[in-house]
């Protein structure tokens, strides 16, 4: 508070000489119901006379009234060669309890914010990280030396003021060349708008392709934060239940603006949707006239068979709007998202990515050029894809162990995290929060469902976690189900 009264203490009194009474009596009225108010605490030195008057551009002797009459009412004290220091007696009993009398402004919330409690979204985990908490790398496996040298490099080549653009020109092509040979994307570099999370990529495509009441299909179950952002932009969210292959297409009563899939790894379940079902969802996407968001998240680690390639890489009728993002090859805390937009519409997506600000550091577009140009990118994705099989091999084989009787596996063929499914009478959300208090973090597939449905199940995650943690929460996850 040091700072705040030496610098900020003039803001908060208004002297006038035109008023009735003497600038003495209206300094000591006014730092009075400062104290009183709470704005001073307790304990609080107060400027010298000297600094203060400066300060006020009034007359030391003048601070020297109201300060000697403040602390004959006692709410200063004031020793020899030091500065006047709020009373304790005074400040504590204006404020019972410790807690602020004074009346709070109330504010009227927009029907976004009213519904952000029961939105389930984002999930909140309390403490450090543990297993199975879902969306994690192992950030204990990542070539941070490296990283740190792609970052020092980045920092000393900045760019100037004139030649920064919002989007690196290095980076996009960069990326588009990793995109093109590992997930089959075509388009140009322009296309690539790089943002600060994969979330603010679907914010970005629902504000700018949404209208209030226009329809928007997402899968169920299905990621919340798709659903969160398409309702903020007044959507009418729909969720349509996938099976197998994904997500169910079916006759439906309103035509969908937006269309979001995860195609390559289906979230929560894992499946894998076939060309065939992939092909089908654009020829009616672009029937209805459709944009199809394709969250291609994780989609870089894969095990069993072969991959398939993006819809943004099958889509002759450019309806596709491809999202990924960094955080999840390399670490959370590198939360850097991108968005491929159909060529025509570049030009109003960097206008409005500049307009919401959603916007990252050069330095930061640098370093993740020349890590994806060394080689260093595809290098760590090959090493985490064999250690993420075994981990979810290991997984796997832990849980069929511990609980098999009493539950079943959505095996993904890639990812990070995989399904466990209950009986329908099992209470979810219960369970998952028994588990939180035991140490092992879930998310309850009930909180995913965007349809009536009574599937019930767990959300882990197995990339974060070695052998002897995945184990360990095996264990207390199996004691648990055979409760």
């Amino acid at each position: 508070m040091e700072p705040l009264l030496h610098d900020l203490l003039s803001g908060l009194l208004d002297l006038s000489p035109r008023r009735e009474k003497t600038l003495a009596r209206q300094l000591t009225d006014q730092l009075r119901a400062l104290i009183t108010g709470g704005r001073l605490k307790a304990g609080q030195k107060l400027p010298s006379s000297r600094t203060l008057a400066r300060a006020l551009g009034i007359s030391r002797n003048t601070v020297v009234q109201a300060v000697g009459q403040l602390e004959a009412e006692g709410y200063l004290a004031i020793s020899r060669s030091r500065r006047p220091v709020v009373g304790d007696s005074i400040a504590s009993a204006t404020l019972p309890s410790g807690r602020d009398t004074r009346t709070h402004p109330t504010f009227r919330l927009s029907s976004w914010a009213q519904h952000l409690p029961g939105a389930a979204w984002p999930p909140a985990y309390h403490g450090r990280p543990r297993p199975f908490q879902p969306g994690l790398a192992d950030e204990r496996e990542f070539p941070r030396q490296i990283w740190s040298r792609c970052l020092r490099h980045a920092a000393l080549r900045a760019p100037r003021p004139a030649e920064r653009v919002p989007n690196d020109r290095a980076l996009q092509r960069a990326l588009l060349k990793h995109l093109a040979d590992h997930r089959g994307v075509r388009a140009q570099p322009c296309q690539i708008i790089i943002l600060p999370t994969a979330q603010a990529g679907i914010a970005l495509v629902a504000k700018i392709l949404t209208r209030a009441g226009d329809t928007a299909w997402i899968e169920s179950p299905g990621y919340g934060g798709a659903f969160a952002a398409l309702r903020a932009a007044g959507a009418n969210v729909v969720g349509i239940p996938v099976d197998t292959d994904g997500l169910r297409l079916a006759a439906r009563g309103h035509v969908p603006r937006i269309i979001f899939v995860t195609p390559s790894h289906q979230y929560p379940t894992g499946c894998l949707m076939p060309i065939g079902r992939r092909l089908d969802l654009l020829q009616f996407a672009s029937r209805a006239g459709s944009a199809i968001v394709e969250d291609d998240y994780d989609s870089e680690f894969h095990y069993d068979g072969r991959p398939v390639a993006a819809l943004a890489g099958l889509d002759p009728s450019a309806r596709v709007f491809y999202l990924g993002t960094f955080s999840k090859v390399m670490t959370a805390d590198i939360r850097v998202g991108y968005l491929v937009v159909p060529e025509t519409l570049v030009e109003i997506f960097e206008l409005a990515q500049r307009n919401l600000g959603l916007l990252v550091d050069m330095t930061t577009q640098a370093a993740l050029e020349e890590f994806i140009k060394r080689g260093a990118y595809s290098s760590h994705i090959r090493r985490m894809t064999r250690l993420y099989r075994s981990r979810r091999d290991r997984l796997v084989q832990a849980l069929t162990s511990e609980a098999g009787r009493h539950l079943s596996l959505d095996v993904p063929a890639g990812g990070m995290q995989l399904l466990v499914r209950c009986r329908p009478s099992v209470d979810d959300v219960k369970l998952s929060q028994r588990l939180g208090d035991a140490g092992v973090f879930t998310r309850p597939l009930s909180e995913m469902l965007y349809h009536r449905s009574s599937q019930r199940g767990l959300f882990l995650g197995f990339g974060a976690w070695n052998d002897a943690e995945i184990d360990a929460g095996a264990r207390i996850l199996g004691t648990h189900f055979r409760v």
